[in-house]
């Protein structure tokens, strides 16, 4: 892959994927966003970076691991602009506040949020504070790296495996990545999982595997596809999955 492609495709990911103050892009490089699949695990590891570091310092000055475990959401969640977590709270008010694909859609692209997005977001968030409070104090304050990574990288999966449920939108716009891209985007993301877990991250990455597939089930029976509020949803599922898998092994 040339240089020039390379850092390309890196920097539409961070446009995709974070709120970084990043300069603005070319306009013929958004042709090629599908083709920048593969460094979403990238933009993983450029946002999570900065929240293990405050986790690390917040532990190293004597405050107790919620704290820094809150800390290290925190960031994340400011560096991304919670659009996973936005991602995970209209997908929970389209499936199950709509009784046709066309009303769940409609839910979905709602800027209000509903009972059922509110709750995802409470068990989402809390789920992970917890996981995270316990996984600093046992396998290391850099262990969230490889799970951002993994659970961005199973993001491109989900975009090929449906079609577009909208004739509109973020996904749509984006396109759907071949297979060629998703297999450099999961050995990328592998590749340093391993280095920083060791083999606990082939697991982590199967179980991963499963709850994409698992969301593609129930989005294809709700509504007919994948929107870019499933793929945000879909990183969120797969990185609570890897931290509870990870908290059992």
């Amino acid at each position: 892959m040339p240089k020039n492609d390379i850092i390309r495709d890196i920097a539409l990911a961070l446009v995709l994927l974070t709120r970084l103050p990043l300069p603005t892009l070319p306009k013929p490089w958004f042709q090629h966003q599908a083709r920048a699949a593969w460094a979403f695990p990238l933009a993983g590891l450029v946002v999570t970076l900065p929240a293990c570091a405050g986790a690390a310092l917040a532990l190293w000055v004597g405050l107790p691991p919620n704290v820094a475990a809150g800390l290290l959401l925190t960031i994340q969640i400011l560096l991304t602009g919670a659009m996973h977590e936005d991602g995970l709270a209209d997908t929970a008010d389209g499936f199950w506040g709509g009784f046709t694909p066309q009303r769940r859609l409609e839910i979905m692209k709602d800027s209000q949020i509903g009972t059922y997005g509110v709750l995802a977001l409470i068990l989402a968030i809390g789920l992970r504070w917890l996981a995270l409070t316990a996984i600093l104090t046992t396998v290391g304050v850099w262990a969230p790296l490889a799970l951002a990574a993994l659970s961005r990288a199973v993001m491109p999966v989900l975009m090929r495996a449906l079609p577009n449920a909208r004739t509109s939108g973020l996904s749509q716009s984006v396109g759907r990545p071949s297979a060629a891209v998703i297999c450099i985007g999961l050995i990328l993301a592998l590749s340093t999982s391993i280095l920083i877990l060791g083999v606990t991250a082939l697991p982590i990455i199967a179980a991963m595997g499963l709850s994409t597939l698992g969301l593609a089930q129930l989005a294809r029976a709700k509504i007919g596809g994948q929107t870019g509020d499933i793929l945000g949803a879909n990183q969120l599922i797969a990185e609570l999955t890897g931290l509870l898998v990870l908290l059992t092994l």
